[in-house]
């Protein structure tokens, strides 16, 4: 895995701002301590402008390169999840209940190290913004970064990301042109019927048994009414109701997780939603209230962006691919609907997978993911 000298020689100490990140994990927007860390190493490197306090806790960073030019942005998210941490390592998470279990840490290093490198070097033309986003995980912070107006008032023109990926031969990177991640929609149903004893169902309106009528039809959207080639995934994640097996219970609840590519299939699967759920609440004498909730949409990469991050890639490691989409979410897919970019998975050899309490992420590809946007500011904006 070629690397850039320079950030080869700099590695453990990428090593050391990464682990003490796992050792500091904090959740959501309130990544203020992470914050704080993330800019005194941007002061450290010698970047021309730190501006933070957007989504709460996010930062943008401005490095001039040599001559005039367009502003390319890489972002790195910087949250963790609310996971209890079971590596039992010496740098394993020092706050009860949250660990950086999708390696966010190991993200915002990999920007950090290309931000030092193309500090010291400006071997590049226009300027590079360094997005370090909150939120990832709950709150979609790229969205709201996005909405805070970043793309406009740091005049970016073109947007890149990188994800890591455990069980992909560690500095191997892949994406797709096009769709590469799914949107996500969350569907909540609450049903309210009339309790009753169980012994005598025929006095009440049974909201368990619409609910399981209704989790059932719910599956013939997937079945009856997607195109065969259209992509979509409904699982229906919890149901909630009773109180005791001899009592029919006054309401209950389900949710299900939406995953597609297509805006035609999602206004579809939310029609069909709202169809299915009525007519049986109707038929089975009960109330049903309806939130489908649209989240992140579909992250999309663009053609032409697509093509040049993997060539920019091939350059640094040696290994790429194309790889089939996903139905995960990220919402780096705001930053894309935006401005012209492509989002890669790096990967990081065996181990536990992302969101697992035994995570942890491989340092040994830092360097080559710092090399890796570096190359792509350097190429993309070249000096003369």
């Amino acid at each position: 895995m070629p690397v850039l000298n320079r950030i080869a020689e700099f590695a453990p100490e990428l090593t050391e701002w990464r682990r003490h990140l796992h050792m500091h994990p904090e959740t959501r927007f309130d990544c203020h301590q992470t914050a704080a860390f993330i800019t005194e190493r941007l002061l450290d490197i010698g970047v021309d402008a730190v501006h933070t306090g957007i989504a709460e806790s996010g930062i943008v960073a401005i490095i001039e390169g040599q001559g005039e030019g367009p502003t390319i942005g890489l972002r790195a998210d910087i949250d963790g999840l609310p996971i209890t941490e079971e590596t039992g390592l010496p740098y394993a998470s020092s706050v009860p209940g949250k660990m950086h279990a999708c390696g966010h840490d190991g993200h915002t290093t990999m920007l950090l190290g290309a931000a030092r490198y193309l500090a010291e070097t400006r071997n590049f033309s226009g300027r590079v913004a360094l997005i370090f986003q909150p939120a990832e995980e709950w709150g979609g912070g790229a969205g709201v970064m996005v909405q805070e107006g970043v793309m406009e008032r740091f005049d970016i023109a073109q947007v890149y990301g990188i994800h890591n990926v455990p069980g992909l031969p560690a500095g191997r990177f892949e994406t797709c042109p096009g769709p590469l991640l799914a949107a996500v929609d969350t569907l909540t149903v609450t049903v309210t019927g009339r309790g009753g004893h169980g012994a005598h169902p025929e006095d009440a309106a049974d909201p368990v048994a619409a609910i399981v009528a209704m989790v059932g039809a719910l599956q013939t959207i997937v079945s009856r009414n997607r195109k065969g080639t259209d992509a979509l995934v409904l699982s229906v994640t919890q149901i909630h109701t009773g109180s005791a097996d001899n009592i029919i219970p006054e309401s209950g609840w389900f949710c299900a997780t939406v995953r597609t590519y297509d805006k035609a299939v999602q206004n579809m699967v939310e029609e069909r939603c709202r169809e299915i759920v009525t007519g049986i609440a109707k038929a089975m004498g009960v109330h049903a209230e309806i939130d489908f909730e649209r989240g992140y949409p579909a992250t999309v990469n663009h053609e032409a962006e697509t093509e040049f991050a993997l060539s920019v890639a091939q350059e640094v490691s040696g290994n790429t691919g194309i790889c089939a989409p996903v139905m995960g979410a990220e919402d780096f897919a705001f930053m894309l609907e935006r401005r012209p970019g492509a989002y890669l998975f790096l990967g990081q050899g065996e181990g536990a997978s992302l969101h697992h309490p035994r995570y942890d992420f491989n340092d040994a590809i830092a360097p080559v993911g710092a090399s890796f946007l570096a190359r792509l500011v350097e190429q993309a904006q070249p000096r003369g």
